[in-house]
């Protein structure tokens, strides 16, 4: 694995506002805000597919009822998320659980280096958050039919199963083992446009994600500490 120094998708970078609204920032400082008034048991932070999730009824099904919140912006790599925690979103709040989801962004970078940049989000989680277990989603799959991009989101699994099948404080999550039929497509009715997930889509995802959390919630927290990997 790329050390920190050497890995491009783990070093924090925020969004440059080429639209010129401050979109971008706005979002995260209401992350910041809303971390001074929150008390949540579960944090999922990452790109769209976890913003995405708080419109559908899973997320009130689910997650509102374990008192998740939200920290997902729409484009976001690793290299933003990281910018993120380092900038207030992990200020004032201990959740017992986070949930990180986030890579298929990171266009620029080897899967190494995605997978590099996710675990450097995980072990900078388990150092702030020492109380708290960090669930790491594998990347979906994506285009309609096979593809370069599709091939290296399941090379990122690959190395992220390999990284955190330990014992350790974060753990691996693959969510996305329903989605390509045998002929190797992907239905439009799991994923609307071929990336994003429809209602069906998150359903399917939810269910793992949610009997994760509920094993975790009822463990006892303990301080950790040492290396993931």
């Amino acid at each position: 694995m790329s050390s920190d120094e050497t890995n491009p998708a783990a070093v924090p970078a925020p969004v440059e506002d080429v639209q010129g609204d401050g979109r971008w920032l706005s979002q995260h400082n209401r992350f910041v805000q809303e971390c001074k008034d929150a008390e949540p048991d579960v944090l999922f932070i990452g790109d769209s597919m976890v913003q995405l999730m708080q419109q559908f009824e899973v997320w009130r099904q689910h997650f509102s009822p374990l008192h998740a919140i939200n920290f997902g912006i729409a484009g976001d790599t690793t290299c933003n998320v990281l910018w993120r925690l380092h900038n207030g979103e992990l200020e004032n709040i201990r959740p017992k659980v986070v949930v990180v989801w986030v890579g298929t962004n990171n266009y620029q970078h080897t899967a190494e280096q995605v997978a590099g940049g996710v675990v450097t989000i995980a072990q900078l989680l388990t150092s702030r958050l020492p109380q708290a277990k960090v669930i790491v989603l594998g990347l979906l799959p994506r285009g309609e039919h096979p593809n370069p991009l599709r091939e290296k989101n399941a090379e990122v699994n690959q190395f992220l199963c390999s990284w955190l099948s330990g014992q350790g404080p974060a753990q691996f999550l693959d969510v996305g083992t329903e989605f390509v039929h045998s002929d190797g497509t992907i239905s439009p009715g799991d994923m609307f446009d071929f990336l994003h997930l429809s209602s069906t889509g998150y359903q399917k995802v939810a269910k793992p994600i949610n009997e994760l959390l509920l094993q975790l919630l009822e463990e006892p927290s303990e301080e950790k500490s040492g290396s993931l990997v």
